[in-house]
């Protein structure tokens, strides 16, 4: 194919806004998918992806149209997976920015601009869903002219369900999307966008070539891991593997390697050839940085190895996620997990159950914190258990963020009320048409469990949250423990700060008293920081009629049989164990 008849785009929106509808409408109208094989969001392979109606993972194809190659890249739109969208541009020289016609400009959409804009792409705005009764086309057509700057005329009407509009899509794609810019050097340069671990192919890479061509059987290098490796079968997706001899200039496709493991191959490293390597790497990616954590570990410690293996396996095919292991007295063996955010979690999660059939405790999620000693040394700990001896501490700093939320102007007062209440500070208020869009800092810690619920709860499903990671600030910061019937349970330990421990304490005990079942003693459940106790709950014990078979006679007959219950029951309160169910350790992030 000529390279001027390449046309490289991606499709960037916020969630739920049309992208999979709009992919599969390209791929039925460029003939790339057969009427009879076409089914809903076509290019989402994961089941989870169907179920929940999201896409997780981007998903690259090759279409055929007027004699054109148009490789079109579909990218998730929960902000979990921004990075996904990030790693598209890249490849990419033009993006489609869907707008739904009845919800107008949200945070993710602003978001996916800016990153657009910074990758230096040509935007074509489209809106979406103009068939729907409660679109709104004058008034969101505002939003988009106001955002990106363009003409009335600029932007596509279109329905992707109907199959409306669609055409125009594609010709607008021909027309604006410029072709791949020619080869800058002789020696051959391919970016990896993305890469996963088949259990019976090895590594396989997707790949978008800049310089040169790779061919069937070159022996291939990467530049930062200088892993090398032979490239056993090349080709494009149309949606599913279709091999070529070779991947020319401008071409996005895939590479089956010889290689055993994803970190021989990272995400945005440059591919050369043995026979004469590239010296200069293409610009990469930034490392991803996970800012929550949580401890998943398995039902029982006989299937440690087994969750090891699988969560090995799975950061195969997903890059942003890093691993460490992590022991506790009551749970055992198990592995500290980080993700880019709670979605991120529960997805991950999920697949672990499904696609490996373990039972996992999973416990609540924390963010990371700096921690300055007095003896100079700086550790940084990601669950409050590895916290040290307070009298070692100088100072504690926790991750804050910058957030951005458009909601629709009614609601900005209730917004801010939240911001506050999470100890956050709004920065600023802008306008767009009937959009407000607020900024604000806030601590991550606080934003992890509701604050996403709270938001939609506030603003009747209208508001959308983006944000992403600023510094790390010093504050009053202490260690919030927990203890059932006496005993410290070290995995429910959670970091807060001062003046919000005492309400937290008193939270995390009512939600535990809910859940721990009932003993044949009293079990009490207590907060403390340090070794002052600041909240308790009494779990009150079953109470047996031991009198029952007593009639008549002298009352102390009876004293006498409920004196030795008591007995009992005090020696079982010294001596009994109380089972912690798994629902227990996940408290924080369940809704009151």
């Amino acid at each position: 194919m000529k390279q001027d008849h390449i046309r490289n785009f991606c499709i960037i929106a916020h969630i739920d806004h049309g992208k999979s509808t709009l992919a599969d409408r390209l791929l039925e109208m460029t003939g790339t998918v057969d009427k009879r094989d076409m089914k809903a969001q076509m290019l989402d392979k994961m089941d989870l992806e169907r179920e929940k109606g999201i896409t997780i993972k981007l998903a690259p194809v090759r279409m055929e149209y007027k004699g054109y190659e148009l490789n079109l890249i579909d990218t998730p739109g929960h902000v979990d997976f921004s990075y996904e969208v990030s790693r598209s541009l890249e490849a990419c020289e033009g993006a489609l920015l869907v707008v739904d016609a009845s919800q107008g400009i949200q945070a993710q959409t602003l978001a996916n601009v800016y990153l657009a804009l910074a990758a230096d792409l040509t935007i074509i705005p489209v809106l979406n869903k103009i068939d729907l009764p409660a679109a709104d086309v004058e008034r969101v057509s505002a939003e988009i002219i106001s955002l990106l700057g363009c003409a009335k005329e600029d932007i596509l009407h279109i329905s992707a369900k109907t199959g409306q509009g669609v055409d125009a899509v594609l010709e607008r794609v021909v027309a604006s999307v410029p072709c791949p810019k020619p080869p800058a050097g002789e020696q051959t340069r391919a970016l990896i966008f993305d890469s996963y671990y088949d259990d019976y192919r090895g590594v396989i890479l997707y790949v978008r070539v800049f310089d040169g061509s790779i061919t069937k059987a070159a022996q291939i290098k990467m530049l930062a891991t200088s892993a090398a490796g032979i490239a056993l079968e090349v080709g494009a997706l149309t949606p599913g593997m279709n091999p070529r001899p070779s991947l020319h200039t401008g071409e996005i496709g895939y590479i089956v390697t010889n290689l055993k493991s994803t970190r021989e191959a990272k995400v945005g490293d440059t591919i050369t050839l043995v026979s004469s390597p590239a010296v200069n790497p293409l610009p990469g990616y930034r490392n991803v940085q996970p800012f929550v954590y949580a401890g998943f570990f398995p039902d029982s410690n006989e299937n440690y190895q087994l969750l090891k293996d699988a969560i090995e396996k799975l950061s195969l095919s997903d890059s942003a996620l890093q691993y460490v292991p992590e022991n506790s007295p009551v749970l055992g063996f198990g592995v500290r997990v980080g993700f880019l955010g709670l979605l991120h979690m529960d997805i991950v999660r999920e697949r672990l159950e499904r696609e490996y059939n373990l039972e996992l405790v999973v416990t609540n999620p924390s963010t990371d914190y700096q921690i300055s000693l007095s003896n100079g040394n700086e550790l940084d700990i990601k669950s409050a258990a590895d916290l040290p001896d307070p009298a070692q501490i100088t100072e504690i700093r926790e991750p804050w963020i910058k957030g951005e939320i458009v909601v629709p102007q009614d609601y900005v007062g209730p917004i801010i009320q939240l911001i506050s209440n999470k100890r956050g500070l709004q920065n600023n208020i802008s306008y767009v048409e009937a959009r407000a869009l607020v900024s604000f800092e806030a601590p991550l810690a606080n934003l992890l469990t509701d604050f996403y619920d709270q938001l939609k709860s506030l603003t009747s499903g209208y508001g959308s949250f983006n944000y992403e990671l600023d510094n790390y600030r010093a504050e009053d910061l202490v260690r919030v423990d927990f203890y059932v019937a006496g005993e410290m349970i070290s995995a429910l330990s959670l970091m807060a700060h001062r003046s919000e421990s005492q309400s937290l304490g008193r939270e995390v005990v009512g939600k535990l008293k809910e859940v721990i079942p009932r003993q044949n003693f009293q079990v009490a459940l207590q907060a403390a920081i340090g070794g002052k106790f600041i909240a308790r709950e009494d779990i009150s014990a079953y109470r047996k009629d031991v009198t029952t078979g007593l009639y008549g006679g002298d009352v102390s007959r009876k004293k006498k049989v409920l004196a030795k219950q008591a007995k009992g029951k005090a020696r079982m309160k010294r001596f009994g164990k109380v089972d912690i169910p798994a629902e227990a350790f996940t408290v924080m992030l369940k809704r009151d």
